[in-house]
């Protein structure tokens, strides 16, 4: 991996916050060249930094809504790979959206997206809890989303109320 300079961290956290930026827009708020911008983006893709460009998507305001989980899975690491492997015979499912390596209760965070609550019960029941390392799992359902990725869903209402004071 090449060296992270300071440009590239400039140019990731500007990226973090609006992934449409063009490097012309990047190179004038970081105050230099075009070319350097466009050489730093592309040094972060090669060097799997940046992996993706997505959007963040408010569900809720379309029709289509899907059913997200947090499953929390207990499990007995394997000798010589220890969570690697089990972590990656989960991730490889489509459903799957993420895996983390957790401390404290339970050993891996897996997100989960289905189009209903069956589907992803079935998940848990047909693929997730028949690996033999799999101890346990404890499925939450998320609800409503409050905030994902520093952008808030909730069109807040105007405080219109009088402001009274002594």
């Amino acid at each position: 991996m090449k060296e992270l300079t300071e440009l590239k961290l400039k140019v990731l956290d500007l990226l973090n916050e609006d992934a449409r930026r063009s490097p012309l827009l990047l190179s004038t708020l970081l105050g230099v060249e075009e070319e350097a911008v466009k050489e730093a983006i592309a040094e972060l893709e090669e060097d799997h930094v940046i992996v993706k460009y997505a959007a963040v998507i408010n569900w809720s305001k379309i029709e289509e809504e899907t059913v997200t989980a947090l499953i929390e899975v207990q499990i007995t690491p394997e000798r010589g790979r220890g969570f690697e492997g089990i972590a990656e015979r989960i991730y490889l499912y489509p459903q799957v959206k993420s895996v983390y390596l957790m401390s404290g209760a339970y050993d891996l965070l897996v997100e989960v997206e289905g189009r209903n609550l069956r589907e992803v019960a079935n998940f848990v029941s047909e693929k997730l809890s028949p690996i033999d390392s799999v101890l346990s799992t404890k499925t939450n359902f998320i609800l409503k989303k409050y905030k994902q990725d520093g952008i808030i869903f909730e069109d807040r209402e105007e405080d219109n109320r009088l402001i009274v004071s002594p």
